[in-house]
């Protein structure tokens, strides 16, 4: 069984405090068990507890390792989907191996974030990634940014691999040729659209490489994290 994970700035300290103290004192880890400690960047410490509060964990380094970033970078451009499913998308995402989240207002995007509320929004979607990263055991935390218009969109990709599912594409997500690195390199964006789906104006707007992922047409939340696995599957980063 996998070591439960912990966030600390430091691994190698052996400490934890704040948040996740009280996170480890919650799960009822106590003297003689064994943590990994992780900082997000992909430093990790294996951790033998000595004593555990709600306030300090303190314990002893047994065995440290930095985990390599996964190539090709993969970030995903999610479509805001309605609130009781956004966390559902960013869990999924996460547990897929994504390395970044950028939240995009779409034209068809239902949930719309006012600017009186993105940043709260985007809080929440960082609070899940996080949560869901220390359950799927990653060393390396994926960052959320702050969400974007389909304008804005357009020029964080520009001259850059884009691929965008979509039912209607002619070409398989199976078909392509990831490990060319004239054609990807070593970041790609990968675009899943609200659950109206994505219209040609803003295909022909975002000049995206348009890819299918089967015969079945899937949800918003669920999509990203099957396209994520299946670029997993095709390239190195599995």
């Amino acid at each position: 069984m996998s070591l439960p994970y912990f966030y600390a700035a430091q691994p190698s300290s052996g400490e934890l405090d704040g948040a996740e103290a009280k996170h480890a004192h919650v799960k009822r880890i106590g003297p003689g068990e064994h943590i990994m400690l992780v900082d997000g960047h992909g430093n990790a410490a294996e951790v033998v507890v000595r004593d555990c509060s709600r306030d300090r964990v303190v314990g002893d380094v047994v065995a440290e390792h930095t985990e390599a970033a996964p190539t090709p970078r993969v970030t995903l451009v999610q479509a805001v989907p309605k609130s009781e499913r956004a966390e559902l998308a960013v869990d999924l995402a996460v547990q897929g191996g994504a390395d970044a989240i950028i939240p995009w207002i779409s034209h068809r995007t239902i949930a719309r974030w006012g600017s009186d509320k993105q940043a709260k929004q985007v809080q929440k979607w960082q609070n899940q990634a996080a949560a869901s990263a220390k359950q799927s055991r990653r060393a390396w935390l994926p960052e959320v940014h702050d969400a974007v218009t389909t304008n804005q969109l357009k020029d964080l990709i520009a001259d850059k691999p884009a691929v965008v599912l979509h039912e209607d594409a002619t070409d398989s997500i199976k078909d392509l040729n990831f490990g060319d690195h004239d054609d990807f390199g070593d970041e790609i964006f990968l675009i899943v659209g609200p659950e109206g789906g994505i219209g040609q104006d803003e295909l022909d707007l975002l000049g995206a490489h348009p890819v299918r992922m089967g015969p079945q047409v899937l949800r918003t939340a669920s999509a990203g994290f099957a396209a994520l696995c299946a670029i997993g599957a095709l390239t190195s980063r599995w």
